[in-house]
């Protein structure tokens, strides 16, 4: 880890100076670290991608910034993903949109589509799908919002339009009911 973390500071250092060789360096090693950042904060592959994308514009652009005295190369480069893609969040949050309430439908029903799909894709014969489909409709699509779409507690409360606590039971029950009949 010592020897990765020199590694990307001479990378950076090297960047500085105008090698591209050192880019390619940072983007084989960390490119897919920083995209799981990007797609944590975005939930979004396109606009994670372009996060990424931008935040190797401003590693290229600012590497002469970098000082190993306050921080780690990698937590340097995670910085900067990071803050990309929470100005893109802020940025989107400024945009004027047409029809708020189709907006969030559209953003419900993908939701919602998501989690079938990936109940769908579940083989026909499989204990899983079987359990799954034992389940009431409200648990079984709040547990797949949770645990395939990757939505909190809260965001599959405001999704499904219920309170923060019954979201909560659906998916606790509904787990108890899925351990009961895989077990």
């Amino acid at each position: 880890m010592l020897g990765e973390s020199n590694g990307l500071g001479v990378a950076l250092s090297r960047c500085a100076h105008g090698d591209r060789d050192a880019l390619r360096h940072i983007f084989d090693s960390e490119s897919g670290r920083m995209l799981a950042v990007a797609m944590r904060i975005l939930r979004r592959r396109e606009l994670a991608e372009e996060a990424v994308q931008d935040a190797f514009v401003q590693i290229w652009a600012k590497a002469h910034q970098f000082a190993p005295e306050r921080g780690s190369p990698q937590g340097w480069i995670m910085a900067i993903v990071r803050n990309r893609s929470l100005n893109m969040l802020r940025d989107a949050s400024r945009e004027e949109l047409s029809d708020d309430d189709s907006l969030s439908r559209m953003m419900d029903a993908a939701s919602l589509d998501e989690a079938q799909a990936a109940y769908s894709a579940l083989d026909a014969s499989s204990r899983l799908r079987a359990c799954l489909a034992a389940l009431d409709e409200a648990k079984r699509k709040s547990i797949l919002m949770a645990y395939v779409s990757g939505y909190t507690h809260g965001e599959v409360a405001g999704r499904l339009n219920v309170p923060l606590g019954t979201a909560k039971a659906w998916i606790r029950r509904g787990l108890a009911s899925l351990r009961g009949c895989m077990a």
